[in-house]
């Protein structure tokens, strides 16, 4: 008996939901791949200056918790296998996971998917007001994350020179203001997006 042409529809529809669902995706992590391209070596620390976590964070933002951090475990993946994806600056693959910026690597994933989360919910609306325009939200939202990405980095950095207070010199000092505007950056262009989303038709 041939199955309802509404059930036959109902699967291709899902289908190319989750087909569409896993482009964005991908090319989510390739747009981080793509910001980790913009690097600037410092000479006084392992620790480049990249657009890297500002794409982590914008992903996050943009496409919420779980997509995010899907995007991002895809990102470490690809990176894994040899894929040119992380900042060219480095040796690539695995070495780079366990070189001085590995630990802000590996907290990529998290670092989306707090991003996302807390964006995505009312968590914070006590703190902020109901009536408070998304702009804050995605502020403190990418402020929270970056905490984790810095807990995680610092804390392998330690760990790989035995010492926290160089870590903090190598990891912290210089990358304090350049944080900022990305945070500045990602919030205004997510909280744009949103507002622009929510007004088409």
């Amino acid at each position: 008996m041939a199955r309802p042409a509404t059930e036959i529809f109902g699967v291709q529809d899902r289908i190319l939901e989750g087909a569409s669902q896993i482009a964005i995706v991908l090319g989510a992590s390739l747009f981080v791949a793509l910001c980790a391209r913009i690097v600037l070596p410092l000479p006084f620390t392992p620790v480049p200056l990249t657009l890297q976590n500002f794409g982590v964070l914008l992903v996050g933002l943009a496409l919420g918790s779980r997509r995010g951090f899907a995007a991002l475990a895809l990102y470490l993946a690809e990176g894994l296998v040899g894929m040119p994806v992380f900042s060219p600056t480095g040796p690539g693959g695995l070495a780079q996971l366990l070189g001085p910026t590995g630990g802000f690597l590996l907290s990529y994933p998290l670092v989306a998917g707090i991003a996302g989360w807390i964006f995505e919910t009312n968590f914070l609306r006590s703190k902020l007001g109901a009536a408070k325009k998304s702009f804050a939200r995605a502020a403190a939202a990418c402020f929270l994350a970056e905490i984790c990405l810095f807990v995680c980095g610092l804390s392998w950095l330690a760990i790989l020179t035995h010492s926290l207070a160089t870590a903090v010199r190598f990891g912290l000092y210089w990358f304090v203001f350049a944080e900022i505007l990305k945070i500045m950056s990602a919030a205004a262009l997510a909280s744009g997006w949103q507002r622009f989303h929510k007004v088409q038709p």
